[in-house]
């Protein structure tokens, strides 16, 4: 697709939008694997002014019903395993009125279904709508780290400028080709691939999933310069038997975060890339807090020092800022407009909270050193990644307690083989109550996106708790996985990312 053409079919979906009633400020979810229509869609809702709210593709059931209602959103475009997902929740989602499916819709429903290939067809005039750069663009959802996902609210702004931003820290060039498998809904993939591709005019061949033993070849290909990903799939390339294709490439650089800097060097080594950075530490409320540009002063395994449009601090729990060398929050306040979030969508009280005493609390420990450059320690909130996805404990706590047998569930952290992490869920039963492993896994697999799905589970008769009945889940933490603990990917129960229903 040119600029051209992707300038003229978002013309059409802004102007099919508006004629099926959506108006500027209305939510718009999208629910989608990657495909050309998101793409089309995200510039559509941009020029009508509609607010877009990017959702994970892999949600359903509670997880899906709580940030279609929390954002009020009024559409839905999503492909058909998305708008199954959705009609079977619309019952308690009264403020969704209408969807648009890119595909033939799964079947019946109590709202209208239009086709998406109608709203594109639309030859109305283009919304002529007003708008300015501090106007709200997206709603992207958090992983929920002290509660249930939070909507960030990122301006027009925000985007136009990590559009630009991206393109000098990672050194995109003009005729560069860059590879991604990131998922679209995703901040990480709007601003290191799609927003940085319209900004400095080089071409992004965007994948529709990660398959590691398939990458290179696709770099190979499409003629690829830039690859780039989550750490977990730099490692994933790793482990892939080597191959006489391992440098038939034209690959100049790569970027894979987070990355360990022995690995690092193992991956240039392999494939003969001459540049990999893997320097940035950053969030949905702000994609860049700190970083190392690939041509710049770098320290491999720091996450780079801070960019130039925020002031970083690191703060003790009293909010005064700590030496160098002293591990402390990281905290962080803009030098200039649009380079941060506007706040949580309809949580007023959390974006105070978040932005006490005048600085944007990120709950994330790190340390300077003498030089400047930041190291990142750990996650101060309750929250666990894995494979490539922030999963908020609190609201997969309250998913597995839906089910019948269990009376308290807390998930935790366990350190994986390939990064980022296994999650490990500790349960007490109901009294008299009995499960097996195998019905427990059907629940979690039928009621999870499937990265949420915990690899371990241990029954327990009690949960330790402080005087004030808070799980104490740096204990099961360090008890790790047990005797009695299940594996259920040892028990060789396992779910993918390729079944969505």
């Amino acid at each position: 697709m040119s600029f051209a053409e992707a300038d003229a079919v978002s013309d059409r979906v802004a102007a099919g939008l508006a004629e099926i009633g959506v108006a500027p400020g209305d939510r718009v979810a999208i629910l989608t694997e990657n495909r050309p229509e998101m793409v089309e869609t995200v510039f559509g809702c941009a020029k009508l002014g509609a607010i877009q709210v990017p959702l994970n593709h892999f949600l359903k059931g509670e997880f899906l019903r709580h940030q279609l209602e929390d954002s009020g959103a009024s559409t839905l475009v999503g492909d058909r395993a998305g708008v199954s997902a959705a009609i079977s929740l619309l019952d308690s989602i009264p403020e969704l009125k209408r969807i648009v499916c890119f595909d033939d819709p799964p079947g019946s429903s109590s709202v209208e279904i239009t086709s998406y290939d109608s709203v594109r067809a639309s030859r109305a005039p283009t919304p002529a709508v007003e708008l300015c750069s501090a106007d709200l663009m997206a709603i992207l959802y958090t992983s929920g780290t002290t509660g249930l996902p939070k909507g960030c609210m990122l301006s027009h702004a925000y985007h136009t400028h990590y559009g630009r931003v991206w393109c000098e820290f990672a050194g995109y060039e003009e005729n560069d080709v860059l590879l991604s498998a990131l998922p679209m809904y995703s901040n990480a993939a709007r601003v290191t691939v799609m927003l940085p591709a319209l900004t400095g005019g080089f071409t992004a061949v965007i994948e529709p999933a990660f398959h590691a033993s398939t990458f290179i070849q696709r770099a190979i290909d499409a003629d690829v310069t830039w690859i780039g990903g989550v750490g977990a799939m730099g490692m994933a390339l790793i482990a892939q038997p080597p191959s006489p294709k391992d440098r038939a490439h034209k690959i100049r650089a790569a970027g894979f975060i987070p990355f360990d800097p022995e690995a690092s060097d193992a991956f240039k080594q392999r494939f003969g890339i001459p540049e990999f950075f893997t320097e940035l530490y950053g969030q949905t409320e702000c994609a860049a807090v700190c970083f190392s540009p690939i041509s710049g002063d770098r320290r491999p395994g720091s996450a780079g020092k801070p960019v130039p449009y925020l002031d970083v601090r690191l703060f003790d729990d009293d909010d005064r800022e700590v030496e160098a060398g002293q591990v402390g929050e990281i905290v962080v306040r803009p030098r200039q407009p649009g380079v941060m979030f506007d706040g949580y969508w309809g949580k007023p009280e959390a974006t105070l909270e978040a932005f006490r005493n005048l600085w944007y609390h990120t709950g994330d420990y790190g340390r300077f050193d003498a030089e400047g450059f930041l190291t990142f320690i750990d996650r101060k909130k309750d929250a666990l990644r894995r494979r490539g996805m922030n999963v908020s404990s609190v609201e997969l706590e309250m998913a597995i307690s839906r089910h019948p047998a269990v009376a308290e569930a807390a998930v935790v952290a366990l350190a994986a083989a390939m990064t980022e992490d296994d999650i490990k869920a500790c349960l007490v039963l109901e009294p008299d109550a009995t499960i097996e492993a195998e019905a427990l896994f059907e629940f979690f697999s039928k009621n999870l996106p499937y990265f949420a799905v915990p690899r371990y589970v241990e029954i327990a008769a009690s949960l330790p708790k402080n005087a004030m009945g808070r799980v104490m889940k740096h204990e099961l933490r360090d008890a790790g996985v047990t005797e009695g603990t299940w594996d259920f990917e040892a028990m060789g129960l396992t779910v993918s990312r390729d079944d969505r229903r």
